[in-house]
């Protein structure tokens, strides 16, 4: 089918087809995803990326005074320099720098655009897109590079209550809940952060972990903090606990003792994150049973799917913990490096 009867065909299903044909669309703005786009830009190749969000939208949703556990050097993308005054940057500082290296490149970014499907192959992959009003539009490229992250998909406490409106996965500042009771669900860092931050800005902070205590390897300046508040009293704890239900005042807990009822205003459930397995199975990406897994080229990260490339946390499946944006942002110069040795194959319309 020519180029002209796609984009009619595209038309012909409501969807506005915007002419022309990208080199290399991008599926995630976060710093991995800029890396990508950067990568693919810098070796020649005409690149768009879109997200669902805004730019950087995982890190906007971090807590509003969130300190990285890295050093600035080791967030750094295209070459360009994380000048920060402190030893370690904060949410807003890398916030400030990712929009800045957006613009230094001068990044073609669709912003608030969710990619719905895609149909077509390698060298004319056709993306479509929703935007917040619902309006829909698609977009042609010759190549996808996938960096959807992880975030954006939060893991389920399966007990009854968890819809309600006071349940948050996110935390992102603790004023709204001053004077309030305030559970907390969990055993890591962003439990641990959460609860500290909280209980610092007068909430009345209770944290639940299944587990048998907060995990050892929260970061050190934090795991001895949130130890002394709970021996302290400052922050209830239970331990070998799960939530057992959330109701409109009160949640249930089931303790090794038995079910216990308190009050209860809020509830930020930190139990982690995942992948958009579903997302990556409608490409045709097969998924590895063990740790579910993508399949894909460890030297190129192209998938088992031609033409569609994977970058970021994503290649790890379920084991999230491998892969941050220290070494994610690596994965475009690994993809440009394939496509710039397919190149005679891919030529700018």
């Amino acid at each position: 089918m020519s180029n002209a009867a796609d984009l009619d065909g595209l038309q012909a299903h409501g969807l506005r087809a915007e002419e022309g044909l990208y080199d290399v669309l991008v599926v995630g703005a976060g710093p991995t995803g800029l890396a990508c786009a950067i990568e693919a830009q810098r070796a020649g190749f005409r690149t768009i990326s879109v997200d669902k969000g805004c730019l950087c939208n995982s890190l906007f949703h971090y807590p509003s005074n969130m300190t990285f556990f890295t050093t600035p050097e080791l967030l750094e993308i295209g070459n360009i320099p994380f000048s920060t005054t402190n030893q370690k940057p904060n949410r807003n500082e890398a916030l400030e720098y990712y929009r800045k290296v957006a613009e230094h490149y001068q990044l073609e970014i669709r912003q608030y655009h969710r990619v719905e499907s895609v149909s077509g192959k390698d060298g004319d992959f056709q993306v479509h897109l929703v935007d917040r009003f619902g309006r829909r539009s698609a977009l042609r490229s010759r190549k996808l590079i996938v960096s959807t992250g992880y975030y954006d998909l939060a893991n389920p406490l399966g007990a009854p209550g968890e819809e309600l409106p006071k349940v948050f996965h996110y935390y992102h500042d603790p004023h709204p809940y001053y004077d309030l009771d305030v559970l907390v669900i969990g055993g890591k860092n962003s439990a641990a952060i959460a609860a500290l931050d909280l209980w610092r800005h007068g909430a009345r902070v209770t944290l639940v972990h299944r587990g048998p205590a907060i995990q050892p390897h929260v970061k050190y300046w934090i795991l001895p903090d949130i130890e002394n508040r709970i021996k302290n009293g400052e922050v209830t704890a239970y331990f070998h606990t799960t939530v057992a239900r959330i109701d409109l005042d009160a949640v249930t807990l089931a303790t090794p003792d038995g079910e216990l009822t308190i009050p209860n205003q809020y509830v930020f459930a930190m139990t982690g994150y995942h992948p958009d397995f579903d997302f990556l199975g409608s490409l045709g990406v097969q998924i590895e049973a063990k740790d579910r897994q993508p399949v894909f080229n460890p030297h190129s990260l192209e998938s088992n799917v031609p033409g569609i490339y994977l970058a970021g946390v994503i290649v790890a499946g379920d084991r999230t913990y491998e892969i941050f944006i220290e070494n994610g942002r690596f994965h475009g110069h690994q993809i440009a490096e394939d496509l710039k040795a397919k190149r005679g194959k891919l030529v700018t319309a």
